[in-house]
């Protein structure tokens, strides 16, 4: 069974930095995806950023050039440095993960950014 436990979130003032762990446990194998979503109160869950198999990274208009993901391959754990964070960052942040075996999520981590 494929757990991913989060950990990183909290309160920072606008402009500061929080990094985001999630580390994967279990049989894993042919992973596709490994990256993070949000959820802010009222609104759907959002792709954040992702790595794909083979070094590609996709991150969410609003992020790019703020945050970055990256992937401790010998951990199985992959992190999102974010900085320069702004109010509207304010979410919950979810891990995700996509392999042949199926679609696994984190239990996800708060961030609140204050103005």
């Amino acid at each position: 069974q494929v757990q991913l436990v989060e950990s990183g979130g909290g309160l920072v003032q606008a402009g500061g930095s929080l990094r985001l762990s999630c580390a994967a446990s279990g049989t894993i194998s042919n992973i596709n995806t490994m990256g993070w979503y949000r959820q802010a109160p009222g609104k759907q869950r959002e792709l954040v950023a992702r790595l794909i198999s083979g070094g590609t990274t996709n991150y969410e208009d609003s992020v790019r050039g703020r945050f970055t993901v990256f992937r401790d391959n010998a951990k199985d754990t992959v992190y999102l440095q974010m900085d320069s964070l702004k109010p509207e960052d304010t979410a919950i942040y979810y891990c995700n993960l996509r392999a042949y075996s199926g679609v696994y999520w984190g239990q996800g981590t708060q961030v609140t950014v204050s103005s």
